[in-house]
């Protein structure tokens, strides 16, 4: 079980995290915006845990005789999904902390896009400043590596949690008895 754990786990860590690079690389550019940058994101989660799903069929079928309950499929997965997390986390460190640029703006233009957002949709100027309040207290927090890598590694989890219970129930097999 290790060895699939740890295969599956790293490959879809080292797609997560290229991907993470790569796709805020994109929102620096502006090829990739706020608007549209969670879709992409979380896209690029689901296509990166895709290995989860094939680590879980690989265990059951090269390990368990292709039989295999929901949780112990469920146990190979979540497994398999904390070590893509902590990658991706780690990624997301390690840039934050070789790019000067991205470190320094990306909270100050996350929160600028939010509030634009918000006038744009008619919010009063009281609703705005109440949200700018919340922000900079946000980006204050985000300052923090323990909370920054807290509120990280909860943007990948529950992606990786997902894709895990939905490995476990369709992989899923019992043993079949002999007529």
């Amino acid at each position: 079980m290790r060895k699939i754990v740890l295969l599956y786990g790293f490959i879809a860590g080292l797609i997560m995290a290229g991907l993470l690079v790569f796709n805020t690389r994109l929102l620096q550019l502006g090829i990739v915006t706020f608007d549209n940058s969670m879709f992409v994101g979380y896209t690029s989660m689901a296509i990166a845990l895709s290995m989860v799903f094939m680590g879980v069929r690989s265990y059951r079928n090269n390990y368990c005789g292709g039989v295999i309950k929901f949780g112990r499929a469920f146990g190979v997965g979540i497994l398999m999904a904390l070590i893509a997390s902590a990658f991706y986390v780690a990624a997301w460190e390690i840039y934050l902390a070789t790019d000067a640029e991205l470190n320094a703006t990306f909270m100050d233009n996350y929160k600028e896009f939010s509030l634009t957002k918000m006038r744009d949709k008619g919010a009063s100027s009281t609703e705005v400043a109440e949200a700018r309040q919340k922000l900079d207290e946000m980006c204050e927090l985000y300052k923090n590596p323990a909370i920054r890598v807290g509120m990280t590694f909860m943007e990948i989890f529950p992606v990786g949690l997902i894709v895990t219970l939905f490995s476990a129930a369709v992989l899923r097999k019992k043993e079949v008895l002999p007529a």
